[in-house]
């Protein structure tokens, strides 16, 4: 092994040493615990949505902080909301680099770093300016600039197809419990693993829903040359209302989305880091 191998092997080590350090570990488990807040004001607002009592809020991530930001003392809370974001990011950095994995496996954490990095930065612009701009604006500008590209009905085709299969793969996981592995099992309680595999086949069940539906959103978008057909969670979740099944939908995905934010507590105690 030459000079340069070794540095780059000892660099890794150090790197992996870090993400699983104590301090990071709690910082971890804290984030994983606001994945689930951001979950519960998101499904909570959905489900108002569904029942008929209000429409004002927006159910998104963005829609979720700025509700945070009305809170007392929150500014203390958005920073603890950073932290736990930028420690989420960094794990899951060393997981998408540095995990042994498979391929899918590494795939799905460089996914989730830049879903975690968007939630920084939109948690920034709300300690910054006082705001946050629509997760519904936002998909629609980014796929306005994909469209401009050379090729870009395809890429944004791409990109819808990818999110409809991300769907079926979260429905396929929540169906099968493979969550169960990214779990510590061995210091769960009987309850504890039936409460959690509860919470995790109708969690992952509904956020496969939401994907595809964002996923059928986009390709759409792709096919008419028009972003404005693309939405971000908001716009998706209450597509669900628009279906011939009704509002009644939408009360079913909202509660899946609230199971899905119970999970994400579970996991804040349980996940394996």
């Amino acid at each position: 092994m030459n000079t340069a191998q070794q540095a780059g092997n000892e660099a890794k080590a150090a790197t992996r040493r870090a993400t699983r350090s104590r301090p990071m570990a709690v910082l971890t488990r804290v984030g994983l615990a606001c994945r689930g807040v951001l979950y519960a004001l998101i499904g909570v607002v959905a489900l108002q949505v569904g029942l008929g009592q209000g429409s004002g809020g927006e159910a998104d991530k963005a829609g979720a902080i700025s509700t945070l930001a009305r809170l007392p003392f929150s500014e203390v809370l958005l920073w603890i909301m950073v932290a736990g974001f930028v420690a989420l990011a960094l794990w899951q950095a060393s997981e998408a680099v540095f995990g042994g994995g498979k391929a899918l496996e590494r795939a799905e954490a460089a996914g989730r770093v830049l879903v975690y990095g968007l939630v920084v930065y939109t948690l920034w612009s709300v300690i910054t300016s006082g705001k946050a701009g629509s997760d519904d604006q936002k998909s629609q500008d980014v796929t306005g600039k994909l469209l401009g590209l050379p090729a870009g009905q395809w890429i944004v085709g791409a990109i819808g197809l990818g999110l409809v299969a991300l769907g079926v793969y979260w429905v396929h996981r929540g169906a099968t419990k493979g969550f169960r592995e990214e779990l510590d099992q061995g210091r769960m309680s009987p309850r504890a693993r039936t409460v959690m595999d509860r919470l995790g086949v109708g969690g992952y069940a509904a956020r496969g829903a939401i994907a595809g539906m964002a996923g059928i959103f986009v390709t759409y978008a792709a096919i008419t040359h028009d972003a404005d057909k693309a939405g971000g969670i908001d716009a998706t979740l209450r597509q669900f209302a628009q279906t011939p099944a009704g509002p009644s939908l939408l009360v079913v995905v909202a509660l899946g989305v609230l199971l899905f934010a119970g999970y994400c507590f579970g996991e804040s105690r349980w996940r394996r880091t």
